[in-house]
């Protein structure tokens, strides 16, 4: 595996383990509902950052999957639905993480934001498979 792949990789094993913790959490501590958010969120950052650094696509550091989908948007085509998806998760990157930020968050909110996760780790490795040389 040439570094360049491994540094991808590295992505998507971090962002697996944020998606993995997510799921964890929900099975075994429910009331945690913010945790749960912001591991979804984080999932996805970390997938579309693998995106990007497959394409070789420059971003500053940033939480925001709407700013990161639109470079993406440079070698993929991304949907409305999913900047939609992305536009939901968004709200808990930063501020879930803070005692003065509280997110009211109903089961089904949360059991859709993992499968918003899941879906986004279906989407990104698909783009990796079918570019990759």
């Amino acid at each position: 595996m040439s570094n360049y792949d491994l540094h991808i990789q590295v992505w998507i094993d971090k962002a697996d383990q944020d998606l993995a913790t997510a799921k964890l959490v929900y099975l075994h501590l429910p009331p945690y509902l913010d945790t749960i958010a912001f591991h979804c969120q984080q999932a996805v950052e970390k997938y579309v950052k693998a995106a990007l650094v497959f394409f070789d696509l420059s971003f500053r550091r940033s939480h925001d999957l709407i700013y990161l989908l639109e470079i993406l948007a440079q070698n993929v085509d991304i949907s409305e639905d999913l900047y939609e998806k992305a536009s939901l998760l968004n709200s808990f990157s930063v501020e879930v993480r803070y005692p003065n930020q509280i997110i009211q968050l109903s089961q089904d909110e949360i059991e859709y934001a993992i499968t918003v996760s899941e879906h986004f780790r279906e989407f990104i490795l698909q783009i990796l498979s079918n570019n990759h040389a």
